[in-house]
């Protein structure tokens, strides 16, 4: 069967109709426009730490306090992740994400003429913060509605706007800030910030209206004429015949049945129907915020996964540079030891993605393998001792944080963890599980390296939790597996039931009844 799509006469502003999931179409414009929103995003906050000294020093602050502006910002960015997906479902995907750009852009130009750090606790923090949630989120989960067969390498692709960033971004913005200085390169990173409002203005609503079969199927004989005897031929009843019998079956009698039905005369032949309107078809009604994917024990086991695997995502990049330091490699080699490990996530996140699209194949098995790598790659930081084998460990953890990183909200999809239906609000609350990791990860790797006094121990937090996350994905597919068994046999148990329990002679004892009643009357 051919797709068809109905563009209804609105503009852009119109929702696209398809027949099936294009896997393509507007789908590929969506992409486009999340590769720039991860750009302008995650992008940007990767970026942020060419700021960092000169925050120091014109604030006169540490660098743990300069450092609690991310932690701020990623916290805020992922605890409002349920507001995110309430808004979505409200106002759709289109006008949350230009309001989310509105929001960076407004915190990054106010965070230019901030007079302490506490302004930037606010401006960049709380107010950008809460504009990348709603930027990210929506965008992210639009473009796993337009793919099916390529949703995984097309996310995967799309999501590479982040490394492209930050190994763009960062030279940039440092030689900006020696022509205009840090306060007029942060405006201009919120300026730019601002065309998120162009990307979220292409992000059509889609909606799927399945091509309908319609079997025009021999039609169930009347109640009333359901226990009588017919000819093939004449479909002559009994009682045409003269023998005084007559069958008493009205819906009263019969059980379960409460209304005739008329019979049908349209041909036994197949019919193909494809509804089209000639206005735009109304969108199911969707609950705002659905927490019933808090009850299904395999998406529960997927937010342990994001809560512990959270706390090796960011603080490897926090720390790759002060180990390197503290091993006596200078300066300019430790920042190619970062960008090496930016070049292997962008080849890590089309790599997993690639690998993910074929079929058949279990996605969640392929993921469950990135994380154990992932977590080899954390332990292996503290065994290098020299400037190769801190490079060789941060490309394999940057190619292994690439194939996680960027599959791990697109696999919310996938039938093993919730499906596509309920893939917005298992976003937000997954999402909002990690924001508990996102703002403890970094602070608490900080906590144990001035305890230790050892850049090293931090990387081990980092694997531990990794490998905890490992766990308790492995058991995503069992829970899964485990639950449709349980609920299979419970709706077979119900089934058997529910059945009405009638005597094998039914109908001789309704003829009998007729019989001896006809016999009476004479």
């Amino acid at each position: 069967s051919k797709m068809t799509v109905k563009a209804v006469k609105m503009g852009c502003t119109a929702p696209n109709v398809y027949s099936k999931v294009p896997d393509g179409g507007w789908g590929w414009t969506v992409a486009f426009a999340f590769f720039f929103v991860e750009a302008l995003t995650y992008g940007i906050l990767k970026s942020f730490g060419v700021f960092f000294n000169d925050l120091m020093e014109s604030f006169d602050e540490t660098n743990s306090r300069i450092s609690w502006i991310i932690s701020i910002c990623v916290f805020v960015q992922t605890f409002t992740a349920p507001l995110s997906t309430v808004l979505s479902n409200r106002f759709g995907h289109r006008l949350v994400v230009m309001a989310g750009g509105v929001l960076i852009s407004t915190g990054m130009v106010i965070a230019s003429f901030a007079r302490s750090v506490v302004d930037m606790y606010i401006t960049i923090g709380v107010i950008s913060g809460l504009g990348y949630c709603l930027s990210f989120l929506p965008t992210v989960t639009i473009l796993s509605l337009y793919f099916d067969k390529r949703r995984s390498l097309v996310t995967a692709v799309a999501s590479t706007g982040e490394c492209f960033a930050v190994f763009s971004f960062a030279p940039a913005i440092t030689a900006l800030k020696e022509q205009i200085g840090w306060r007029y390169s942060l405006l201009s990173v919120g300026v730019l910030q601002l065309s998120i409002v162009v990307c979220g203005s292409l992000l059509r609503p889609i909606i799927i209206q399945e091509q309908e079969e319609v079997k025009a199927q021999p039609p169930e004989e009347p109640t009333e004429t359901k226990y009588m005897l017919e000819n093939e031929q004449t479909r002559t009843s009994i009682e045409s015949i003269d023998s005084g019998v007559e069958i008493t079956t009205s819906p009263s009698n019969v059980p379960g049945k409460t209304k005739a039905e008329p019979k049908s005369e349209e041909p036994k032949e197949h019919v193909q129907i494809l509804a089209e309107n000639n206005s735009s078809p109304p969108e199911p009604k969707t609950k705002l915020l659905d927490f019933s994917v808090m009850r299904d024990y395999s998406f529960i086991c997927y937010a342990f996964f994001g809560l512990f695997a959270t706390l090796g995502f960011f603080a490897p990049s926090l720390y790759i540079i002060p180990l390197s330091l503290s091993l006596g490699i200078g300066k300019d080699h430790s920042a190619y030891i970062l960008s090496a490990m930016a070049i292997a996530e962008v080849f890590g996140r089309i790599s997993a993605g690639w690998v993910l699209n074929k079929k058949p194949i279990r996605k969640i098995y392929i993921e469950l393998i990135c994380v154990v790598l992932l977590s080899v790659a954390l332990f292996a930081f503290p065994f290098a001792s020299e400037f190769w084998g801190l490079m060789t460990c941060s490309i394999f953890f940057g190619f292994m944080l690439g194939t996680v990183a960027g599959t791990h909200i697109p696999l919310l999809a996938e039938d093993d963890v919730v499906g596509i239906e309920k893939m917005s609000s298992a976003a937000g609350v997954y999402v909002f599980i990690q924001s508990l990791a996102g703002l403890a990860g970094p602070p608490l790797a900080g906590v144990i390296v001035d305890t230790t006094q050892n850049y090293s121990s931090a990387f081990y937090s980092c694997a531990a939790g990794m490998v905890l996350g490992a766990v308790f994905l492995s058991l995503v597919r069992p829970c899964k597996v485990g639950l449709c068994h349980c609920s299979q046999r419970g709706a077979e148990e119900s089934a058997v039931g529910a059945a009405p329990d009638l005597p094998d002679d039914f109908i001789d004892m309704d003829i009998g009844k007729g019989e001896n009643s006809g016999k009476g009357e004479n």
